[in-house]
């Protein structure tokens, strides 16, 4: 079943057991899914929706800083129950040391030796990523790695 799937199919599920958090949160990623095929002209696979289900993540893990900022803990909370939601549909992510051993074999196949190589690294090791650790998590390991 692929993923677009199973959020349709949680979607109905948190819609007959009257979950409104869940039912507003998929709903709100079904919508952003459909807004961006239908911008692009194109059906989305799992890679674009697992894209779109890990961007979700991402403006509201922003948006709970701002809220932190604020001084709102509700909104914080709020954001986290909607994180926690997403993430079920996102694949486990990878240990600290799962990334840094890719991150090293993506190093040793391009060469580099130094910071300014890493966007040759990070082209390597962002498909190998498939949606189970963020952009940010990789740069950091990269960078952390070349420089020392």
């Amino acid at each position: 079943m692929d993923l677009k799937t199973q959020l349709q199919d949680a979607l109905k599920e948190a819609m007959r057991s009257k979950d409104e958090l869940r039912k507003n949160t998929v709903r709100m990623v079904l919508s952003s899914i459909r807004l961006t095929e239908i911008d692009k002209g194109i059906a989305l696979d799992d890679a674009g929706t697992m894209a779109i289900l890990q961007k979700e993540v991402k403006s509201r893990r922003e948006a709970m800083a701002d809220a932190e900022r604020a001084g709102r803990p509700d909104l914080v909370q709020a954001g986290e129950a909607e994180i926690k939601i997403l993430e079920e549909f996102l694949p486990k992510g990878f240990s600290a040391e799962e990334l840094e051993t890719l991150t090293r074999q993506a190093i040793a196949e391009t060469g580099a030796t130094n910071i300014r190589e890493m966007g040759a690294v990070m082209k390597v090791l962002m498909p190998r990523l498939q949606g189970r650790a963020t952009g940010d998590q990789a740069s950091q390991v990269v960078r952390k790695l070349l420089q020392g």
